[in-house]
């Protein structure tokens, strides 16, 4: 049958439909995040519900007013995008439902790891790494930041400034000394 004689349908398909990624179980079930990681995926959220979306819905409604459909750009992608910003409006809605958060100003002047810290270690070759524990939805690698659930940060967590710690990595065990904590204040 040509494309041109079947019907689009206005629901998605099974195959537009993604399923909200699980926590990991090591995460057993908590989403931990500071209150800016929470704050910026709210802004998001607020974004594509109030900005985006209705931009987006525009579009559609105004190319599907032009008639036919079937090759109609601005139709198709208008949709598809729909489509994208509808999946991850759903993602951030259970992600923020899910949050229980973390305030890391609470250890300021500590030398134990906590969620929120950001901890110096040096390497057996000498080399000092800086990162900072954060949650599963806010940590970005770009920024040195680790989520807690990290194999890196599962290490470190609990131990103190000049504790040697067992990292375990894809090139095998190594073990590392904790050179400085510190605990971002937040206002």
């Amino acid at each position: 049958m040509s494309k041109a004689f079947t019907r689009e349908s206005d629901t998605d398909t099974d195959e537009d439909e993604a399923v909200i990624p699980p926590l990991p179980a090591s995460a057993q079930g908590k989403n931990y995040m500071t209150r800016q990681g929470y704050e910026r995926l709210r802004h998001e959220l607020l974004n594509l519900i109030d900005n985006e979306r209705p931009k987006v819905v525009e579009v559609v409604h105004w190319a599907a007013s032009n008639g036919d459909r079937s090759e109609n750009g601005d139709y198709l992608y208008g949709k598809k995008r729909l489509r994208e910003i509808d999946r991850r409006i759903r993602f951030l809605t259970h992600r923020l439902e899910m949050v229980e958060l973390v305030d890391p100003s609470v250890h300021q002047g500590s030398d134990q790891i906590y969620f929120g810290a950001r901890v110096t270690y040096e390497r057996q070759s000498g080399e000092q790494v800086t990162v900072t524990i954060l949650g599963i939805d806010e940590a970005n690698s770009a920024n040195a930041e680790i989520t807690w659930v990290s194999p890196v940060a599962r290490s470190l967590l609990k131990a103190r400034v000049g504790d040697e710690v067992v990292l375990h990595t894809p090139s095998g065990r190594e073990v590392v000394e904790i050179l400085s904590v510190s605990y971002d204040r937040t206002d």
